[in-house]
């Protein structure tokens, strides 16, 4: 039998640091998982990428961030990705455009789609998970999951399209 974890109040939560940064569910802090290099450099390039875009295509992205995504829960997507305006919010309340998970050898499928039904409820209308072990994709969105099967990943309003293995080279 597993111990039953010590919930702890949303203000408690806002008010501790935490190294790296966790999650927070109805009252529980969730660890995330570390990720390996192949994790790490997959985020760097992304980062890279929407941060060398950013005036063309009025992107703001951001590593690591802490969204809200119900008024007790918040979540850290690997990259969060805003269009037109960046939110000036220390905690973003605001849905982002994109939401990026990058997988970690550790993570688990019932985990991962605790964040995507998080991340559609809040009306995040892209979401990519980016599994750099198999270099390979899932593209979410409101209504739709589906693999990555042509090496793209991308977005629509606006159009947005990244070779699957420029993350990896």
């Amino acid at each position: 039998m597993s111990a039953k974890a010590q919930l702890i109040s949303v203000d408690e939560y806002l008010h501790t640091s935490f190294h790296p940064d966790c999650e927070y569910i109805d009252g529980e802090v969730i660890e995330r998982n570390l990720g390996e290099k192949p994790h790490s450099k997959a985020q760097r390039k992304l980062i890279a990428w929407f941060s060398n875009r950013e005036e063309s295509l009025g992107t703001f992205c951001f590593p690591e961030q802490r969204v809200q995504v119900r008024q007790t829960r918040f979540r850290v997507p690997d990259v969060c990705v805003y269009i037109g305006h960046e939110p000036d919010e220390n905690i973003f309340r605001t849905p982002p455009f994109l939401a990026i998970e990058i997988l970690s050898p550790e993570d688990r499928a019932s985990s991962l789609q605790g964040k995507i039904e998080d991340y559609r409820a809040f009306g995040i209308p892209w979401i990519w998970v980016i599994d750099p072990m198999r270099r390979a994709a899932l593209i979410h969105t409101a209504d739709t999951s589906q693999e990555v099967r042509d090496a793209i990943l991308r977005t629509r309003n606006p159009e947005i399209e990244i070779p699957l293995n420029s993350l990896f080279d």
